[in-house]
């Protein structure tokens, strides 16, 4: 009783869908945009700009980032040469 209630229910989804216009199948690649979905057409926010002090402030805490990678970087480097002489 219950699977013909679930294979109605599944027969009554398919309809639905192509009264819609839903596409049942669907292929590779990114769906195409429905013509139903609308993006609200609103004020563009400004562009956000940082200062010169908080774009200096980023570089150095890169800078110091790559620096703690490459002394990694050269520790390890040391660390193998060395037992590859041992």
């Amino acid at each position: 009783m219950i699977e013909q209630i679930d294979a109605q229910i599944s027969n009554l989804e398919t309809a639905k869908a192509l009264l819609n216009g839903a596409v049942t199948k669907s292929g590779p690649g990114r769906p195409k945009k429905s013509a139903s979905v609308s993006i609200p057409a609103g004020p563009k926010s400004a562009k956000r700009v940082l200062s010169a002090e908080a774009k200096e402030k980023m570089a150095a805490a890169q800078k110091k980032r790559w620096a703690k990678v490459r002394r990694a970087a050269k520790k390890a480097a040391k660390a193998a040469a060395a037992e590859t002489a041992a």
